[in-house]
């Protein structure tokens, strides 16, 4: 088959979703980084949107994630949606939940004021508050498993590592099924893999240069 290049960005979660699929599907593929503040000519032309990940299948490139990961599954061994065509319309579902979390974990670290961040918290909370309810997360989200949407939310809980190390936000206190699965998530060798070992360090610089709201509370947590 044609050799596969993932075209990322180290803190990307999206990239994240596909080296892990790719990894757990067992499939060997070259991985090229961009710096998407200065974003090279060869990018721009693999990438009309300007994100990351973008496949390349041979000369052809993929780009969104949940585009690669459909891919992946329909070319792919090792399949990572359930075989019944409900359940796996639902883990979709859940894989496009995964991604407004994601987009509500930008709008937390973003906050610009304390009022903002308090909210967003409170988002945040009933999002998972709500995936506590629908989680097996025995090991797996939907039990012995592991699917794509293990894939899709072992990301999301990384940037958790990091705001654990600032303070106690309670954004997932009183979760256990939540917690055990995403400490499950952790030790999973592809989701260790899926970053380079720099990542938390190049995260904390990049949440510190945001200005925002979090960014005074690291300031805090330092002194």
């Amino acid at each position: 088959m044609e050799t596969l290049t993932l075209v990322s960005h180290h803190l990307c979660p999206y990239v994240q979703r596909a080296a892990i699929a790719l990894a757990e599907k067992g499939v060997a593929y070259e991985r090229v980084y961009v710096d998407l503040a200065d974003k090279p000519d060869w990018f721009k032309a693999l990438s009309p949107l300007g994100k990351t990940p973008v496949l390349k299948v041979g000369e052809t490139a993929i780009f969104e994630s949940a585009v690669i990961l459909e891919y992946l599954e329909e070319t792919r061994p090792n399949p990572l949606h359930p075989a019944d065509a409900l359940r796996r319309s639902e883990h979709r579902s859940l894989i496009e939940f995964g991604s407004a979390i994601l987009n509500d974990i930008w709008a937390f670290y973003s906050a610009p004021d304390a009022a903002t961040f308090a909210a967003k918290r409170k988002q945040l909370s009933d999002r998972f508050a709500w995936l506590e309810r629908r989680l097996v997360g025995a090991p797996w989200f939907d039990g012995t498993d592991f699917s794509l949407v293990d894939a899709v939310f072992a990301p999301v809980f990384r940037y958790f590592d990091a705001f654990d190390r600032i303070g106690r936000f309670a954004v997932l206190d009183g979760l256990p099924k939540l917690a055990r699965w995403r400490q499950a998530l952790a030790a999973r060798p592809s989701v260790i893999a899926a970053v380079t070992e720099d990542y938390h360090d190049r995260l904390w610089r990049f949440l510190l240069a945001r200005n925002s709201h979090l960014t005074g509370e690291m300031q805090k947590s330092a002194a």
